[in-house]
C-alpha cells in the first residue's frame, strides 16, 4: 500500500479547520502537524483534528522531516512569504488563495515552486468537485451555443469587528482578495472552455465599489471582463452585501446555471446543473462527489505529486498568475492599493528575509572604465515595471542571481521608473553593490543645457547622490560635439556620474566624441547604448534610434573594445513565435524587423536551438554575448519567467564559426571533429 502523504497546517484558523476537517476523508493523506504563532493555538487545533506534533512558530513545522506537505493557511500578507519558504525547505505547496496579495508575490511563489522541485497548488477547492469539470464540458461542447455572458457572484452579509483580517488593510482586507477570485477564477475557466481553451484571460477589466471609509478596503464591489470571442463576465463580490452566489452561463441557444458553485453544505455532495435550452423543457444534471471538496483537494495534491502541478479545471500554475493579475487589474479599476504595496512601505523581499548577494552568481561580472564596480554581463531594463510590488520582486530576483547592473532613463513611465528603482535601492540598502545606468537629454531636449538638468531631477527621483554611468539617450548632430563632451565631462568632474557613455550616437560622432576628449583634456566615453543584436533593425524601433549591428560598426568595436550595452538584444521577440513570418500581427515587429535575412538569421538560431537544447532566444542573446569586445546586453524581462529563460544564454559558449554562420556569413555550419 502506498504511504499516505503527511500533511501539516501552518495558520490554525477557520480556514485550516476546513481544510483538516475534508483531510480527514482524504484516501490519500492524514494530518500529521500542526504550526501556530502561540503554542496554545497549536495545541487546541492539534486536539481538535488530531495533529500529532504541535510547533510553536511556522519554521519548526518547515524543519520537521515528518512532513510531505504543507497548507498554508495564513492571513493574506502571509501566503508568499511562508509558501516560498515551505518550497526552499523541500515541503509540497497547497496555499490557500490567493496566493499572494499581488501578481508580484504569486510570480515569486511559482518560480520558487519551480526552483526546487516541488508540487504547488493554489486552495480554491471549489475546482476539485466534479460540477467544475462537468459544467466546463458542458460549454466547451456548445450546449447552449455561443456563449455570450458569464454571471458569477460570492457576497455575503456579516458584521465583523474592526480587528477582523476583513476589515484590516494591513491585512490585505477586503471582498476582492477574499472571495472575488472565485467569481474571476470560474469567469475564466468558462470563457476558456467556450475557446476551447484550459482558460481564457480578459482582454478587458473594469470595476466599481463601495469603499469603506475607516477600513479603506473593498465592502462590495462589481467587475466588468470582456474576454477574447465577445464574452462579457459580470462579476460582484463583497463581505457586507449578500449575494446569490451561483454562476450562470447565457449563450444564444440557451443558459446553464450552477446553483451552488463554491461549497456544498452538509452531507449531500450530490451538485445540480441546471440546463435551459430555447424551446425545450429545463434539464437538471447531477453531479455526486464522493467526498467534500477539501478531501478531493488533498487528494489532487497527493495524485499529481510527479508532474508538481495539477492539471485543469484545478488551478495550474499559469492559470492562479492569470487569476491574480486579474484581481489586480480589478483592484486597479476601483484605485485599491494596500499601504504596504507603496513605494514607501519599504517592505522586505518577499521571503522575509533581507536581500543578499549571491556567492556563486549566476550572471558574471565584466568591468567598464571609471564606473568602479563589477558591471553584470545582464543589464536589467526597468522601463517594464510600473508599481512598486512587481519592481521589488523583479529587482530582487536579478540581484539575487547576482545581477548588478540596472538601466532606467528619465523619460520612462514618467519619472516612475526611476522613482521605483530609487526607492528600492534605499529601501534594500544596496547602493553601492548596484550600478544604475541612468539615461536623459531625449528628444526634444537633446541639447547639453539639458543634460544637468534632467540629472537633477534623476537623481533626486533615484534618491541617490551619483549614477554610475549617464549617457544622453539621443544625439542631435546640429550641436558641435565638444559641448556634450564638456558637460558630460563636468558632471563626471562633479562627482554626479562615475562615468559617462552615449547612446544612439553613431560611430563617426562617438569618434568625433573620443577625439574631442583627448585633444581637450575631457573624460573620454566609457560605454554606448545602441542596439544591437543578431537581427538587423530594419527601421528604428523609435525615432532618433542607432544600430551597431552592420559589419562596420562591429568592426570599429572589436578594433576599439568599446563596452557596448545594447538594447533590444533579443530583438524583442522577433526569435521567438512572434517573429514567424506568417504572424503579422505586431506591426511595430514586422516594420522593425521582418525581412528575408532576418527570416534566415531566425532559422538558423532555431536550428541551432534544437540541437543545444535551449530555446532560439536563447541563442539569440548568447550570440550578442559571444562578440570579440565586451557586451553588457539590456533585456527587458516582464516577468520572473522571462528572466529566468533568458539565463541559459549565459551557458551557452558559442564558437566563433557558429556567431558567424548564424550571422550568414558562412553558408554551412562547421562539424566539430
Amino acid at each position: 500500500m502506498e504511504r499516505r502523504l503527511r500533511w501539516g497546517i501552518i495558520g490554525p484558523g477557520k480556514i485550516a479547520e476546513a481544510f483538516a476537517a475534508g483531510l480527514a476523508e482524504s484516501r490519500t493523506g492524514r494530518l500529521v502537524a500542526v504550526a501556530s504563532r502561540r503554542r496554545e493555538a497549536a495545541e487546541r487545533f492539534g486536539d481538535a483534528f488530531g495533529a500529532e506534533r504541535r510547533h510553536e512558530g511556522y519554521a519548526a513545522l518547515l524543519a520537521d522531516d515528518g512532513v510531505d506537505a504543507v497548507y498554508v493557511a495564513t492571513p493574506h500578507p502571509f501566503h508568499a512569504e511562508w509558501a516560498i519558504r515551505a518550497a526552499e525547505a523541500g515541503k509540497h505547496v497547497l496555499c490557500e488563495k490567493p496566493l499572494g496579495v499581488n501578481h508580484a508575490e504569486a510570480m515569486a511563489v511559482v518560480e520558487a515552486a519551480r526552483r526546487h522541485d516541488v508540487f504547488l497548488l493554489e486552495g480554491y477547492m471549489y475546482r476539485a468537485h466534479p460540477q467544475i469539470a462537468r459544467l466546463a464540458e458542458l460549454v466547451r461542447d456548445g450546449t447552449i451555443g455561443r456563449v455570450q455572458l458569464i454571471q458569477a457572484t460570492f457576497a455575503f452579509r456579516g458584521d465583523f469587528p474592526p480587528d477582523h483580517r476583513l476589515v484590516d488593510h494591513a491585512l490585505a482586507g477586503g471582498g476582492i482578495l477574499d472571495v472575488g477570485g472565485y467569481p474571476v477564477s470560474v469567469a475564466r475557466l468558462l470563457a476558456g472552455a467556450a475557446a476551447g481553451l484550459p482558460v481564457a484571460e480578459p482582454t478587458a477589466v473594469g470595476g466599481v465599489a463601495e469603499i469603506g471609509a475607516e477600513s479603506r478596503v473593498d465592502e462590495w464591489a462589481i467587475a466588468s471582463l470582456k474576454f477574447p470571442g465577445g464574452v462579457v463576465a459580470q462579476l460582484l463580490t463583497g463581505f457586507k452585501l449578500a449575494g446569490d452566489n451561483v454562476v450562470r452561463v447565457v449563450g444564444e441557444g440557451g443558459r446553464i446555471t450552477l446553483p451552488t458553485p463554491w461549497a456544498l453544505r452538509g452531507d449531500d455532495r450530490r451538485a445540480r446543473i441546471v440546463v435551459e435550452r430555447a424551446g425545450e423543457a429545463p434539464a437538471e444534471i447531477v453531479v455526486a462527489a464522493e467526498r467534500s471538496a477539501y478531501a478531493l483537494e488533498a487528494d489532487a495534491v497527493a495524485d499529481h505529486l510527479a508532474a508538481r502541478q495539477a492539471p485543469p479545471p484545478l488551478m495550474s500554475w499559469d492559470d492562479s498568475l492569470g487569476n491574480m493579475r486579474t484581481l489586480d487589474r480589478w483592484r486597479e479599476a476601483i484605485g485599491l492599493v494596500y499601504d504596504a504595496e507603496r513605494p514607501e512601505a519599504r517592505r522586505p523581499p518577499v521571503s522575509g528575509r533581507p536581500l543578499a548577494a549571491p556567492s556563486r552568481p549566476e550572471i558574471p561580472r565584466g568591468e567598464i572604465a571609471g564606473v568602479g564596480k563589477p558591471v553584470s554581463r545582464l543589464v536589467l531594463g526597468v522601463d517594464n515595471q510600473r508599481t512598486m510590488p512587481h519592481a521589488a520582486v523583479m529587482f530582487d530576483d536579478f540581484f539575487e542571481r547576482g545581477g548588478t547592473a540596472y538601466d532606467t532613463a528619465f523619460i520612462y513611465g514618467g519619472g516612475a521608473c526611476e522613482r521605483l528603482l530609487g526607492h528600492w535601492v534605499e529601501s534594500r540598502g544596496v547602493r553601492e553593490q548596484v550600478v544604475i545606468l541612468d539615461k536623459g537629454a531625449h528628444t526634444p531636449f537633446d541639447t547639453p543645457d539639458a543634460i544637468a538638468h534632467q540629472l537633477t531631477t534623476s537623481l533626486e527621483r533615484l534618491r541617490t547622490e551619483y549614477v554610475d554611468l549617464y549617457m544622453p539617450h539621443r544625439d542631435n548632430p546640429a550641436v558641435p560635439v565638444g559641448e556634450f563632451v564638456d558637460v558630460l565631462d563636468e558632471l563626471v568632474r562633479a562627482g554626479r556620474a562615475r562615468a559617462y557613455g552615449l547612446s544612439n550616437w553613431s560611430i563617426p560622432r562617438i569618434e568625433e566624441a573620443i577625439a574631442w576628449a583627448a585633444a581637450h583634456g575631457r573624460a573620454a566615453p566609457a560605454a554606448i547604448s545602441n542596439n544591437f543584436s543578431l537581427a538587423r533593425m530594419v527601421d528604428p524601433v523609435w525615432p532618433g534610434c542607432v544600430s551597431a549591428s552592420d559589419p562596420e560598426p562591429r568592426s570599429w568595436l572589436e578594433r576599439t573594445r568599446m563596452p557596448i550595452m545594447p538594447w533590444s538584444s533579443q530583438a524583442r521577440g522577433f526569435f521567438t513565435e512572434r517573429g514567424d513570418p506568417a504572424d503579422r500581427s505586431d506591426p511595430e515587429l514586422v516594420r522593425s524587423w521582418h525581412r528575408d535575412d532576418n527570416f534566415r538569421r531566425r532559422e538558423r538560431a532555431i536550428a541551432l536551438a534544437a540541437e543545444r537544447g535551449v530555446a532560439p532566444i536563447v541563442v539569440a542573446l548568447a550570440w550578442v554575448l559571444a562578440q570579440p569586445f565586451p557586451t553588457f546586453p539590456l533585456i527587458g524581462p516582464r516577468t520572473l519567467a522571462e528572466t529566468r529563460t533568458s539565463l541559459p544564454a549565459l551557458g551557452l559558449t558559442l564558437t566563433l564559426e557558429e556567431v558567424a554562420w548564424l550571422d550568414l556569413a558562412e553558408e554551412r555550419l562547421p562539424v566539430a571533429g
